[in-house]
């Protein structure tokens, strides 16, 4: 090390970290420090690494099992997600866990079709057939996306719930999404032409369409179990994603800010109605686990996100619900990662360069333990000298480690980003499924690191 506050802040961190052994004990902080909250928010420092994506689901199995949570929620896209929650909710027998995920045709297919996923809802479907009982028994736990990428698949997901249901409103909602239908393969395009002046805006009849959806037409039809309303909450939701998605598409062209806070605002609100609607039956809190980057989950207050006006569903959280949040965070220092190097490009294993001098990472690089688990909440000297701002990887569906300090590095103070942070010093790739290629589609706000 350098100096000696740097000596002086390694031995601290060494003190007070505790290592993972590889034990069943090794998150029993984070299962208690859980237990009663609303969300617990665990990241990742990639959207391709093995380890970040095992260890979140032991955790969430733990508190599954443990401690009642009762559902999962992904930074995914709601309508391809809710096809694993078919799975899990073994409402086809036959399917497999990979014919579930073969749901995701959006680049990048390994951020969820991969073995680490496959392996996480194989337990989740026997878990909920063991113990929990069938949807019209009681409530199975479920799988969720909350991200707003999927405007065609939601539009096309309305229509086709209201055709089966309502044939009438099946019409009038084709009717209004009908000037949606030039741009629903290529939604950016839409946003480009409205801000142009050559498209007029349809948010307009996209909203019409959701108060019907939610005053008229639901309400008109009977959920008398708990599989109905599941089915009722999947069309109610798919509306709202019309919604934020088409104005999202039109926020790309003013700035990167505010398309990103539409988003995570998107992803906060999912999480909400689902925590509404999971109480809806029971009558009690229920609590949701949310698996999401990093820079999602981690409090952007605490970031150089915040200064640059953008917020997320992490800071969102611990605004609103303070004592009912609980934020987790991931980090690595090397090893290999499954990434693109462009976007819509295949996913490769990449070896990722040592961390900066001046990172978080490189700190903890010099740790004793190569794995161990911080409970920042606490105050001891540890916390209190690493509330410095220090650089901190960020590393997407997209690495590029010739441009590695400008894209996949920010400042962050880690003890105000998170409650607990887990370090692995060495870490290995994403195993992806094998699926077809997956389907073109726009870079979202956040090219070229994609978080």
């Amino acid at each position: 090390m350098n100096s000696d506050v740097d000596k002086r802040t390694v031995k601290a961190i060494e003190e007070a970290a505790q290592p993972l052994k590889a034990t069943a004990g090794d998150y029993d902080t984070i299962i208690e420090a859980a237990r009663g909250k609303a969300f617990v928010m665990i990241g990742e420092a990639s959207h391709g690494t093995r380890e970040f994506y095992r260890i979140r689901a032991e955790i969430t199995r733990r508190l599954i099992e443990e401690a009642g949570f009762a559902a999962v929620a992904v930074e995914a896209d709601w309508p391809d997600a809710f096809a694993v929650n078919r799975y899990v909710w073994n409402l086809s027998p036959e399917e497999t866990a990979e014919d579930a995920l073969t749901a995701f045709q959006r680049f990048p297919l390994w951020m969820w079709a991969n073995t680490e996923v496959r392996d996480f809802i194989r337990w989740l479907a026997d878990y909920n057939r063991e113990s929990r009982g069938s949807p019209q028994g009681s409530r199975p736990v479920g799988f969720y996306g909350i991200d707003l990428y999927s405007l065609a698949n939601s539009a096309h997901a309305v229509i086709d719930y209201l055709q089966r249901h309502d044939p009438p409103a099946a019409r009038r909602a084709r009717q209004r999404y009908a000037c949606l239908d030039n741009f629903l393969e290529q939604p950016h395009r839409y946003g480009q032409s409205v801000e142009f002046g050559l498209t007029p805006s349809c948010e307009q009849a996209i909203i019409e369409q959701l108060l019907d959806l939610q005053h008229e037409i639901l309400p008109r039809l009977s959920a008398p179990d708990t599989l109905s309303e599941e089915q009722q909450f999947f069309v109610e939701q798919n509306a709202k994603v019309v919604l934020n998605a088409e104005e999202y598409y039109r926020l790309m062209f003013s700035g990167r800010v505010s398309s990103w806070n539409l988003r995570d605002g998107h992803m906060f609100e999912t999480l909400e109605a689902l925590q509404s609607h999971l109480r809806r039956r029971s009558g009690k809190p229920a609590g949701i686990v949310v698996w999401a980057h990093n820079s999602h989950i981690g409090n952007a207050a605490a970031t150089d996100m915040g200064r640059r006006g953008e917020f997320n569903i992490g800071q969102l959280s611990r605004e609103k619900y303070p004592e009912g949040s609980l934020l987790v965070g991931f980090s690595t220092a090397t090893g290999e990662v499954t990434a693109a190097s462009d976007w819509d490009e295949p996913g490769k294993r990449k070896r990722v360069r040592p961390p900066l001098d001046g990172s978080y990472e490189k700190l903890f690089q010099t740790i004793e333990h190569e794995r161990f688990l911080l409970d920042l909440r606490q105050r001891n000297l540890a916390t209190e000298l690493l509330d410095t701002s220090r650089l901190h990887r960020a590393i997407g569906v997209i690495y590029r480690p010739e441009t590695e300090r400008q894209s996949h590095y920010f400042y962050s103070r880690l003890p105000r980003q998170y409650d607990l942070m887990l370090h692995l010093d060495e870490t290995h790739a994403l195993e992806p499924l094998a699926q077809a290629p997956a389907t073109k589609n726009e870079p979202p706000e956040t090219y070229p690191s994609g978080l």
